[in-house]
Order: C-alpha cells, then sequence, then structure tokens
C-alpha cells in the first residue's frame, strides 16, 4: 500500500526523535510491504527564522495534501520573547486549526518494567491504562477576545474561554465512541461550579450520553480529577474534557508513566471509528527541549508510538501499529534505557540506539 506522509521535524530534539519514528517507520513498511512517500515541511522557531512565519502556507498546503502528519517539536528559548509578532507555538495552533484537529488522544500507559521509573508507589500506578481525549480547536487558547493593552492603572489582558454546542458534542462522541471499545467508563472534566461553559459542556455531555446506553458516564471538576489522577489513577479508563485543562492534566498524568518521552498523542479531524481512516497529526507529548538537542539523549519511544497510533487511525494498519508496539515493549523488558527512564542495573542508550533496537525488532 501507498501513503503520503508529511514530517515537520520543528525545533530543539524534535528533527532527533522524528527522525527514529521515520526509522521504524521504513522498517515497518519493509516487513508488511508498504511504501510512505515522506514529505518534509518547516514549522515553529525554524521556519520563523527562515520564512518570517510559525507556518508557512507551503507547509499547510502541503499537509491537506497527505494522509496524515508526523510532528516533531516546537519551540525554544530563542524565539520566547514575549515582545515578538511571532512565537513557534502560533504555527502549532495554526496547523491543528488549519487541518481541522479537533480531537487530541493522549494514551497514559504505565509498562510493568517501567513501575519503578515513577515517584509513585508502584501499588499506585500498576495496570494503569487510560487515554485522556481533549478538545484542540476552542476554549482559551482560541477564544475572542483575547487582547492585552495599557490603562492608565496598568497593563491589563483578557483571554476568553468559549465554547459552542457543537464542538462540545463532537469531542465528547469522540470520548464515548473510545469507550464503547474500551472497558465502557467515559468521565467528563469541566468546571461547572464556576464556569457558565463547563455548565454548557456538562449539559451536552449528560445529552450525548443518551444516545450511549452502553456506557457509563461521570462527570468530574477538574481540580477533582486533578487529584483523583495521583491518588487512584486506574480508576480512569477514558477521560474527555476542553482545551486548557487537557492541557495541563495530560501534563500531570505523564508523570505516572515516568518520563514524557513514553507518551504519544494523535490529534484527529473526526471521530474515530472502526474501518474509517481518519486524518491526523501525530506527535509526543514533550516539548523540544533544546538543552537536549543534538546530545543523542532525548527518547524517541513516545514519538515511534504516536508513528503506531498513525498507522492505526490514519492508514488503517492495526497489525503492524501492534508490531511497533510490540517492538517496544520488547526493547524496555531487554532492559534498554534511554536517560529520562534509566534505572539501576538497566542499559543505558542514546537516541539513534533506541531507535535501531526498535526497528531491529520489526525487521528482525
Amino acid at each position: 500500500m501507498q501513503f503520503n506522509l508529511a514530517v515537520l521535524p520543528g525545533d530543539g530534539v524534535g528533527p532527533e526523535v522524528a527522525s527514529e519514528a521515520i526509522k521504524v517507520l521504513q522498517a515497518t513498511g519493509d516487513r508488511f510491504g508498504h511504501n510512505f512517500n515522506l514529505h518534509y515541511g518547516l514549522i515553529g522557531g525554524v521556519a520563523i527564522d527562515e520564512t518570517g512565519a510559525a507556518l508557512p502556507e507551503d507547509t499547510l498546503k502541503m499537509c491537506k495534501s497527505c494522509d496524515a502528519v508526523l510532528l516533531g517539536a516546537v519551540g525554544g528559548p530563542k524565539w520566547d520573547d514575549p515582545r515578538a509578532k511571532v512565537h513557534p507555538e502560533d504555527g502549532l495552533l495554526a496547523l491543528r486549526k488549519g487541518l481541522g484537529l479537533f480531537a487530541n488522544l493522549r494514551p497514559v500507559k504505565v509498562f510493568p518494567m517501567l513501575i519503578d521509573a515513577t515517584n509513585l508507589k508502584p501499588e499506585i500506578i500498576k495496570g494503569v491504562d487510560f487515554i485522556f481525549v481533549r478538545e484542540l480547536t476552542g476554549g482559551l487558547y482560541f477564544g475572542r477576545p483575547k487582547r492585552r493593552w495599557q490603562t492608565s492603572r496598568g497593563r491589563r489582558a483578557v483571554d476568553s474561554m468559549t465554547y459552542s454546542e457543537q464542538e462540545i458534542e463532537r469531542i465528547v462522541r469522540v470520548g464515548f465512541e473510545l469507550a464503547r471499545g474500551r472497558h465502557k467508563k467515559l468521565v467528563s472534566v469541566d468546571k461547572a461550579n464556576v464556569l457558565e461553559s463547563s455548565r454548557l459542556w456538562r449539559q451536552v455531555a449528560t445529552e450525548v450520553a443518551e444516545k450511549y446506553p452502553d456506557v457509563e458516564l461521570e462527570h468530574m471538576l477538574v481540580d477533582a480529577c486533578a487529584m483523583r489522577l495521583i491518588q487512584n489513577p486506574t480508576h480512569f479508563d477514558v477521560l474527555v474534557t476542553e482545551n486548557t485543562f487537557g492541557d495541563i492534566l495530560t501534563d500531570e498524568a505523564s508523570m505516572l508513566a515516568g518520563s514524557m518521552g513514553m507518551l504519544p498523542s494523535a490529534s484527529l479531524a473526526g471521530v474515530p471509528r472502526e474501518g474509517v481512516n481518519i486524518f491526523g497529526m501525530y506527535e509526543p507529548i514533550h516539548g523540544s527541549a533544546p538543552r537536549r538537542a543534538g546530545l543523542n539523549m532525548a527518547n524517541p519511544i513516545a514519538t515511534i508510538l504516536s508513528m503506531a497510533m498513525m498507522l492505526h487511525y490514519s492508514f488503517g494498519l492495526t497489525k503492524e501499529a501492534q508490531t511497533v508496539e510490540a517492538a517496544v515493549e520488547e526493547v524496555l523488558q531487554l532492559g534498554y534505557r534511554t536517560y529520562d527512564i534509566m534505572s539501576e542495573g538497566k542499559i543505558r542508550v542514546g537516541t539513534k540506539e533506541m531507535g535501531d533496537l526498535i526497528a531491529g525488532k520489526i525487521g528482525g
């Protein structure tokens, strides 16, 4: 089979981890007889330096012509000046909006061999395996008015958290569809005791639940959810929430797995259903880690597992995706670790070596 893939390496360690994911992808293609045509583009800081825009028009056009997008990471201190007119993250937000990527999926799974890699007690995190569904194109990050101004009493700024019924309904449906294919349990996270947008969210979620009588819906306030993620993370199976809450909670949840370098993500333009391929963008949840760039240190597993999600959701290659996931688990089982998940008695390897090991398991 033939597939067209847009590759946006980005900034910092992005090019390094993206290269390892491509290495594993090509090994998968060789094993199963698929051909992946790669199309490279600029985004983020490197795009600002070269074109003046965080998301050049050519990049967006190329992405729209492909079957999926693989992204490394964007940002870095070089472009952090708050007075700058353009920031690397602007490119990421524009890409999500331009491609209609409204549903961000972030699975959190604790590998048994990494149970000692976190700061939490093993008995708390043993068996953790849930998935966050984060709304990605609404809320505070996109709401208007959004501005900053000077007054006689000093500077002021405003951001707006806005949601429509339609935006809430489609993301909640993603959560229900995923829950239906798992353990039929969905937690909807909001702040309905304070926010009007959350009250609408809860109302719409309750209405959508009527179409999914086989799925148990639980409403949970965001602060209670933050506490429960640490106190009893095995309580969760599928969680759905709005943009800002999801951004914060998923970073918190990443620590359950020991490192952000272990967690993938998929940003989809549709509701995932069995047998339907959906356009999506796939990226690790970690940032560009500029201090690690060029040192062959970054953990590529999150990007490799993101690529596995791409095989499943956008290419319909479930067996191939499972093969990649099994290869990752086998390499970890053999004791190989990057610096961020290293523990006593294990074998420390770099970015390239980890990619070689995983690709080798697929090709072997």
